[in-house]
Parts: structure tokens; sequence; C-alpha cells
């Protein structure tokens, strides 16, 4: 008797009955070598032929089932490669956008240092200019010198010496020194008007009288007669309208004792004075610069920018021939004649307004989106203050930007157009000679 080995039969072997289900061929082959061997079929030969069976089956089924375990361990690893791959991959793509906002930062970083650079080396080729120019006049005034060795000390003395003959010059000139050294305050007085305009007092002593230019084109002042008229009037109901014979356009108008200076722009740009006691035009004269652009990059609908300060008439301009910086020109307030004029170092871009206090031209910048105004160039006639000596003065925080800033030298006070609003900041003044 002959015991079948332990195993576990394939269902591969199986039938849904429990019937071991083995290829006929093998059947046969079995069946008829027991047949030749005993010629009979007996107990015993029919259970070897099943133990046969049985081995076979699970030879088969054990084959089978290192096949599945092979290709598992198969799978696996292809999937461990394809999780690293990933990981990899992901590392990789993180590294990449690292480095390239790294890139893009330090590209930004070179492109506002090369900017700076560029506007210094401008800023210092226009002061070259400017030195030559006037090396230029000092020789037509002076004949040529000797070539003479000098003691260093002796060239000292002489330096300091001219200095000192250049503020003797100045005073002799002016007795004004003053400059700004901060905003001590700011007060809104109104909102009145379009966004853009020109509001100031009558620059002449005994006047109290308030003219509003509202907007950037018209041919209408509008005077009260009061401070208190202004802000205690609904609208321009307590206003006197004064028709002018010409349009004005810009925002660079003043009224200067009872007169007002105003631009009247065409194929020229004219200054017309106008009398405004008794209505008539007093003057014109057409400003001597050809090819006149806008003044400040943020108020580009000004072309002439006048001023008043404790000196007289001033003329704020820009042309093609010097265009990325601001000209001024001083001017005689009787006959509109210009007495002398100057290409200062303040550059127009992102300027939005400028005035005078003593000779010196202070230029207001800002930004495209408005932001905080500040003092950011300063030109001095007479070269006793520069950008780098003077303080820098912000101007407090409010809702747009100045489209005009008209500075009152008997009281010391900036008449600022904002966005509609009118203001007065009130300035903290030092001497010159103290920077």
């Amino acid at each position: 008797m002959f015991s079948a080995p332990p195993c576990v039969l394939s269902k591969t072997f199986q039938s849904s009955s429990g019937t071991l289900l083995v290829p006929p061929d093998t059947l046969t082959q079995l069946r008829s070598k027991s047949g030749r061997a005993t010629g009979v079929t007996d107990p015993d030969t029919k259970m070897r032929g099943l133990v046969v069976l049985v081995t076979l089956a699970c030879f088969a089924s054990a084959q089978h089932q290192a096949l599945i375990d092979y290709l598992e361990r198969r799978l696996l690893a292809i999937e461990d490669r394809i999780s690293l791959w990933h990981e990899q991959t992901n590392r990789y793509a993180t590294e990449l956008r690292e480095l390239k906002q790294q890139m893009v930062a330090q590209l930004e970083n070179l492109d506002k240092e090369n900017e700076v650079l560029r506007n210094t080396l401008e800023s210092v080729g226009a002061r070259v200019d400017r030195v030559e120019r006037e090396m230029d006049y000092l020789e037509t005034q002076n004949g040529a010198q000797p070539c003479v060795d000098m003691d260093d000390k002796l060239m000292e003395q002489q330096v300091t010496q001219v200095k000192e003959d250049n503020k003797a010059k100045y005073a002799k000139l002016s007795d004004c020194r003053d400059m700004i050294s901060s905003i001590k305050a700011m007060k809104i007085l109104k909102k009145l008007g379009g966004p853009k305009g020109t509001w100031s007092k009558d620059v002449s002593r005994g006047s109290g009288r308030v003219y509003i230019f509202n907007g950037t084109d018209g041919d209408t002042i509008h005077e009260f007669a009061t401070v208190h008229d202004f802000t205690g009037s609904l609208g321009f109901t307590r206003a006197k309208a004064v028709t002018l014979p010409s349009a004005w356009r810009g925002t660079g108008h003043v009224i200067y004792n009872s007169h007002a200076y105003y631009v009247k722009q065409g194929e020229e740009v004219e200054l017309v004075k106008y009398d405004m006691r008794n209505g008539s035009v007093t003057d014109t004269a057409v400003f001597p610069v050809q090819d006149n652009l806008p003044v400040y990059s943020l108020t580009p609908e000004t072309v002439v920018d006048l001023a008043v300060d404790e000196e007289g008439l001033w003329a704020i301009y820009a042309t093609r021939e010097n265009d990325r910086y601001i000209s001024m020109a001083k001017m005689d307030a009787k006959s509109l004649d210009t007495e002398q004029m100057w290409d200062t170092t303040c550059p127009r871009e992102n300027a939005e307004a400028a005035f005078v206090i003593c000779g010196t031209l202070y230029v207001v910048y800002n930004t495209k989106q408005p932001g905080r105004s500040r003092v950011q160039c300063v030109f001095d006639v007479n070269g006793m203050v520069t950008s780098d000596d003077a303080p820098l003065v912000y101007f407090p925080k409010r809702y747009g930007a100045h489209s005009s800033l008209k500075y009152n030298p008997l009281e010391q006070l900036l008449y600022a157009w904002d966005d509609g609003y009118q203001i007065l900041y009130k300035l903290v003044m030092k001497k010159k000679l103290e920077v």
C-alpha cells in the first residue's frame, strides 16, 4: 500500500466537484503501463497511479507558486525604483525653482544698482558740464595767468577767499538765507474743484485775497475776499469769477502784487501779466526757450511753472536739449524779461511739483502710484546748498499727489493742491550757512 505525499493540491488540478484534473494523454499512458505489467487492473495498481498523479500535481503547483513569487518581487522592485525616480524628480524640480527665484532676485538687484549708478553718473556728468561752463566763463572774464608754481597753502587761502567773497556777494544781493529744515504741520482747508489745480493767496502785503485756478486749462480765476470766505463757501458761491482775455494752461500760475502771472500755451509758450485790480493785461512775453517739455513727469500738463520767493519771480521749465533735468530762470516781475538761466541737476522723472525759497529750488518727487511725497533734490543758484547737504524732507501722508505747490514768502507757508484738496504746510526754516 502506498500513501500519498502530504501537499495541498492547486486549484488548477481540481474541478468544481473535487475530482483531480489530469491531462488525458498522461492518464492513458499510466493505465496502459499498469495493464501491461500485471495484465489486470487491481486496487494496488490504481493506488500507484493515483500517487503518481498527486506527485505531479504537487510539483506543478510548486512551480506555479514560485513563478508568482518571482513576478511579485520584480514588480515590487520596479515600484521602488519608480518611487525613487519620482522623489528625485520632485527634488530636482524644487531646486530648479529655488535657483530660478534666486537668479530673478539677483537680476532685479542688479537692475536697481545699474539704475542708481546710471543716475549718479548722469548727475556727475551734469555737474562736470556746469563746472566746465563756469570755467569757460571765468576764462573769458580773466586774462591768461602766467605759468608759475603755487604753494598748496597759498592755493587753499585763495580758495577760501573766493568762498568768502561769494558769500559776501550773496549777502549784498539779498538778506534771505533761509532754507527748509522740516515741515511743522499740515492743515486741510477744503475740498473744492477737480483733482488738479492751483490755489494761493496774493503775495503782497495787506492782501488777504485767495485765488483758485480750477483744473489744468481755462480762462476763469475764482477770487475769494478772505480765507474765511473760502473755507465757508459752498463751492464757488462766495467767489468772484474773473474772466481772462486768454486761456491759461497747466498749474504753474501765481498771484504776485495784485497781478496774475499765467502761462498761455499755443505754438509758443507765452507768459501773461494781468492786473487783477483794473482787469487789463499789463505785459506779455514769449518765453525764450524752444522745444519745451513738461517740467514734471507726474504733472505733464505744466510746461512752465512760475514761482515767487523773497527775491521775486522765477520760472521752472524743461527743454529737449536738456530733457532729463529741470531748468530754472530768474524773471523780472515788472517787464517779464529773463535775467539769468540755470540748468539744474534735478531729474524730471517722478517729479510732481517744485517751489523756490531764497533762490533755492526744491523739487518734490513721488511715485506713479501716489505715495508719500519728499523733497529729494535741491539746487541753489548761489551754490550755497546742495542736495547732499540739504535735509531729506518728507510730506505727511495725504490723498494722492501734488499737482501744484506755491510758496508764500510773507507767511512761510506752502499752498498745495492734492487731488482736489486745498492744503497748507507750515515750514520750519534754518539758515543756509548753518548747513
